[in-house]
């Protein structure tokens, strides 16, 4: 029998558990990246630099039994190879040993503590790091050479001024630890082996449906309303980890208020004015969200190469309605589509595209009216009645 232990090896031989050592010293061959085999070369035991099941076998395969030794960095149930070798190497006794991971380590370098910190691994991963660090107090993230891109990202989410404190090399020879806001880190020179520690002093995890209109920054676009904007939310019922579209974006409140919602998913706003577009970016910048990418372009053309949609929400059609729709419905026939309107033709468009695609709509009309001090007076001030006409997903 073949018995295959997954060693984690910590920050390096310092850090490595003596039971794995004992494991490595008992092996008859070694699998890891070159650096960690390089730590243990004066065993003189066979070192193969690979470290995946399929590139394992042809090794293991010369032996009819014996012991062997596959080294991953860290800890073996932290963002580790471990998971993926025991699930793949069926014909093999296979054990785990775990180890130190990064977190462990820069933690207790910083003197922190880590139970309730967010962690988030950016090394060869799309993350929504920024969303992240909005909903909480600490974050800790991996990086794999893209430092300078994550710092970037949250720039542009309003988060410049955070202290990161950035370790490299942890455990190495080149061990460093800094202290940064952001903004520096984003023009700092960081090698490929860091990690991030973002500490936020004001951390807001609210899902917040209609939000207060005063909160955005405005301009001569049009903004979806707060109470017509909370009823549309609650008809398009977005998901943590939902991929929104907002079509005919505007201001861009309702892609503020979806990415607050799909704060683990994606936010693809849409519009045909560069003003819009500005607009969006801002408020996205000031409410923090790091998982909206604003598009400026025309529907239905700009939508062609977004990925499938769970939620829509279609503010301006620019009479391209049944177009928009056989965009969204063509990518995942069981999205949940929202349109607000105004004109009874648009409210016609929008049922005929509902049907076309055989969905049932539900419409909505919402009249708003609030109060405005007129000579000691309150005076109540009507906005104009809105259609919200919403269906799909999956419930036909």
């Amino acid at each position: 029998m073949k018995t295959v232990t997954i060693v984690g090896a910590g920050m390096g031989p310092d850090t490595v558990t003596q039971e794995g050592l004992r494991a490595i010293e008992r092996a008859d061959a070694l699998f890891g990246a070159p650096r960690m085999l390089a730590d243990y070369a004066y065993l003189n035991k066979r070192a193969e630099a690979v470290y995946t099941a399929d590139k394992m076998r042809p090794v293991l395969a010369e032996y009819d039994e014996g012991r062997f030794a596959v080294l991953v960095s860290g800890d073996t149930g932290f963002y580790s190879a471990a998971a993926k070798l025991c699930q793949e190497l069926t014909d093999c006794q296979v054990d785990v040993l775990p180890g130190i991971s990064s977190l462990n380590y820069f933690a207790a370098r910083l003197g922190r503590t880590w139970q309730d910190t967010a962690l988030v691994s950016c090394h060869g991963r799309i993350g929504n790091l920024a969303d992240t660090v909005r909903r909480n107090s600490a974050t800790f993230a991996l990086t794999g050479g893209n430092v300078r891109e994550l710092a970037e990202d949250l720039c542009r989410a309003g988060f410049g001024g955070l202290t990161v404190q950035v370790g490299e090399n942890m455990g190495m020879a080149g061990e460093a630890i800094r202290a940064m806001t952001v903004e520096e880190l984003a023009g700092a020179r960081v090698g490929s082996l860091a990690v991030l520690w973002i500490e936020n002093p004001a951390p807001d995890s609210r899902v917040r449906f209609g939000i207060a209109d005063g909160e955005f920054v405005r301009g001569d676009v049009p903004m979806t309303k707060a109470e017509v904007r909370a009823v549309t939310m609650s008809k398009l019922a977005p998901r943590p980890g939902d991929v929104c579209w907002d079509v005919g974006c505007g201001t861009g409140s309702v892609t503020v208020e979806l990415g607050l919602a799909a704060w683990k998913g994606a936010v693809y706003a849409l519009d045909k004015s560069e003003e819009a577009v500005e607009l969006t970016e801002k408020n996205c910048a000031a409410f923090h969200l790091g998982n909206v990418s604003v598009i400026c372009g025309s529907a239905p053309e700009a939508l062609a190469e977004l990925p499938a949609p769970d939620t829509v929400f279609v503010g301006g059609s620019g009479k391209n309605m049944k177009a928009i729709f056989d965009a969204a419905l063509g990518k995942n026939p069981r999205a949940r589509m929202a349109v607000n309107a105004i004109a009874l033709e648009s409210v016609r468009a929008a049922l005929d595209a509902f049907a076309a695609h055989g969905l049932t709509a539900e419409v909505v009309q919402v009249g708003v009216a609030a109060a405005k001090t007129v000579a000691g007076l309150h005076m109540m001030m009507a906005q104009n009645p809105i259609f919200i006409i919403s269906g799909g997903g999956g419930n036909e």
